[in-house]
């Protein structure tokens, strides 16, 4: 399908996709539409800006039979900001039809959600843990409910939420139509997918260069300065509509962002520590533009979708290489330019390396007095360095195995062995020298 109009969905759909100015589905959407509207489960593995959310919300709703007053689909995503994203995409597809959706999260009142759900929705949005507990007071029924969508499921994993939605999931039809969102799959992910998925397809989207589009990514050696005296530098030299600095840690972020308001900069906080009602707050007022900067963990950049940001700068390197990609995909969102902006250290060269192989195209640079300077390409000194070092194993051996006095047939195929001997044992003393 080359456009949306092939799928012959019901007018008010192409109404509303005409309305949200869409004219050809993404890679992710021609794959996951045609089995979600056969109703054959499918994990889907694409990362985040690939259109995934309307590739499961257009068949489900093409699917529900208006006249059925039940719960016809469930869809769960382990973030309240996640679910209410998609809760809203949802609504943008119904708008002027009967079709009945809800969304349910934590935070809210939960039994005044109870007393509502006298007449049962068809669509159902919502948290693992908020579902998970009105199933079980029975005033769910999800019993009805051929169709689960689990987004980011690896992101559920994480958060512990995989046993909430296996609470759930016993209660729907048997013959269960699963369709699984993640941009990765943890091996130990897998036995419940095993539990529900009977031989699912499997979508595995090639793109090894997810977010390379409209991006700059900058690497900025740390050196002998403080990481803090660095950030202050990288932020002297960017005027950005909206950056996210992002830490590994709630604790370096909530340090991160004290240091900046000592230095007159006042940044926004989020990370997974924040009580729902401050987690509202500081959303809206980000919405609000009330920051330029905004210190975050990796919750921000898997869990919360902020518009408008010009630059990511990654204060620290993930310890998962794959939040990276989550991270710097923040930015160039809907075709719009960005920059990501990585510190480094020596120790962080393997990291930046197998980054690289992501797809990821580094360029370095210095940034002095707000202005900005290229420097040279790491890997051309990497590799006079490395080739340095091979001179030197090299005039070691030739020095160490000697022709014999007495050749004998043979005596250079032995001295070849021997000098690759005498070569290896020097790269492994000079490597735990490096390593000390």
């Amino acid at each position: 399908m080359s456009k949306y109009t092939d799928y012959q969905f019901k007018p008010f759909l192409q109404d509303a996709i005409a309305k949200l100015g869409f004219t050809e589905p993404t890679p992710i959407q021609k794959e996951m539409i045609p089995l979600v509207l056969k109703g054959k489960s499918a994990i889907g593995q694409a990362h985040t800006g690939t259109g995934k959310t309307h590739s499961f919300l257009l068949p489900i709703v093409e699917r529900i039979v208006e006249e059925k007053q039940e719960v016809q689909a469930v869809i769960t995503s382990p973030t309240r900001e996640l679910a209410q994203q998609i809760f809203d995409a949802l609504n943008q597809l119904v708008e002027g039809t009967e079709i009945s959706t809800k969304l349910f999260i934590g935070g809210t009142d939960k039994q005044r959600t109870i007393d509502r759900l006298k007449t049962q929705p068809q669509i159902v949005v919502g948290t693992p843990g908020r579902i998970k507990d009105l199933v079980k007071e029975n005033a769910l029924l999800v019993h009805t409910a051929p169709i689960l969508v689990v987004d980011e499921a690896d992101l559920a994993f994480d958060m512990g939420f995989i046993e909430d939605i296996d609470g759930f999931a016993s209660h729907m039809p048997e013959k269960l139509e699963m369709f699984v969102f993640s941009a990765t799959i943890p091996e130990k992910l897998k036995p419940f997918l095993k539990k529900y998925m009977d031989s699912p397809i499997h979508i595995h989207m090639n793109d090894k260069r997810p977010v390379a589009e409209g991006i700059d990514f900058v690497l900025v050696p740390v050196r002998s300065k403080a990481r803090n005296t660095r950030l202050l530098e990288v932020i002297k030299g960017i005027n950005p509509f909206l950056a996210v600095i992002f830490c590994n840690t709630r604790k370096n972020a909530e340090s991160v962002a004290s240091f900046l308001a000592e230095q007159g900069i006042r940044a926004g906080q989020i990370h997974g520590d924040l009580s729902p009602r401050d987690r509202k707050k500081m959303m809206k007022q980000v919405r609000d533009l009330e920051f330029q900067y905004i210190v975050a963990t990796d919750l921000a950049a898997r869990g919360i979708d902020i518009q408008g940001i010009s630059h990511v700068i990654n204060y620290e390197i993930p310890e998962d290489l794959e939040f990276f990609i989550h991270r710097v995909g923040r930015t160039a969102r809907a075709g719009s330019k960005g920059t990501a902006i990585t510190l480094f250290q020596p120790e962080d060269e393997d990291a930046v390396v197998r980054i690289e192989k992501m797809g990821i195209p580094f360029v370095q640079k210095d940034i002095k007095n707000g202005e900005w300077s290229d420097l040279k390409d790491r890997h051309q000194r990497a590799s006079r360095k490395g080739e340095r070092k091979e001179d030197e194993i090299d005039a070691k051996a030739k020095a160490l195995v000697r022709k014999p006095k007495k050749v004998k047939p043979g005596y250079k195929r032995n001295m070849k062995w021997e000098m690759e001997k005498v070569k290896k044992r020097e790269r492994r003393i000079k490597a735990r020298r490096n390593n000390n």
